[in-house]
């Protein structure tokens, strides 16, 4: 009989225990409601416009741009980022313009310059760049080419 009762004393707190933990399990649900979904704002921000890349010292190295953009409700209409103009670069073209170029031509005998056209790879932070670009550099050392065969003067007899 002892028995009986410690049986039911346990299951009775079992039943408690288990009572308890369903009323925690929906208590943590029901306070999960969905909460209603936050209207997406449109924004009127316009896409930054970035300035060229404008080097600290020289004409290469660590710089700064300035970006800029347009819209009444914006929080942040300039800014200013950090960059950086690779010195080995063609500095002629822009720092955010990329090329992709041809090998070089033939030399011109008559400039003793080689050419080479480049295609736009890629034009960072919205840079203005053109399409195609041509640069040249010098020859080299140039030969002349040697005559072939021999040459014999002749004297008037």
């Amino acid at each position: 009989m002892q028995q009986q009762q410690q049986q039911r004393r346990m299951f009775t707190a079992a039943l408690l225990a288990l009572v308890f933990i369903l009323a925690a399990v929906s208590t943590t649900e029901a306070g999960k409601k969905e909460k209603p979904e936050k209207k997406a704002k449109k924004s009127d921000c316009g896409e930054w416009q970035w300035s060229v890349c404008v080097p600290t010292s020289g004409d290469c190295g660590l710089g700064t741009r300035e970006g800029t953009r347009t819209g009444a409700e914006c929080k942040q209409t300039t800014k200013t980022q950090k960059c950086k103009i690779p010195c080995n670069w063609k500095k002629q073209f822009g720092a955010e313009c990329k090329y992709q170029f041809q090998a070089w031509g033939e030399c011109d005998l008559n400039t003793a310059l080689k050419t080479r056209t480049g295609n736009l790879k890629r034009a960072l932070h919205n840079a203005d760049c053109q399409k195609t670009v041509t640069i040249s550099k010098p020859c080299g050392k140039l030969t002349k080419p040697k005559p072939q065969g021999k040459f014999h003067l002749l004297k008037d007899a």
